[in-house]
């Protein structure tokens, strides 16, 4: 069972999105990328392949694990420089 979820894009995610955030019903982040993969196409595909999740500003290592319904999820390509 999928719930609708707060995404946010930061840094290039959003430049590939088009968007800073939009709300979509997703069950995992597997889901939830695939999701986003349809929505706005390969240039995101390739961002969200590489980049960090986190859940309700939790890093997420499970990409299978169920997504809280009314969750945000930020997406965070990786950084250069530090």
């Amino acid at each position: 069972m999928s719930g609708m979820i707060e995404v946010r894009y930061f840094a290039g995610a959003r430049a590939a999105a088009g968007t800073p955030a939009e709300r979509v019903a997703a069950a995992s982040v597997d889901d939830l990328t695939s999701v986003l993969t349809a929505r706005h196409g390969e240039r995101l595909a390739v961002v969200l392949k590489a980049a960090s999740f986190l859940v309700d500003g939790l890093a997420c290592h499970d990409r299978q694990a169920v997504l809280p319904v009314g969750a945000t999820v930020d997406v965070l390509p990786p950084f250069a420089g530090g």
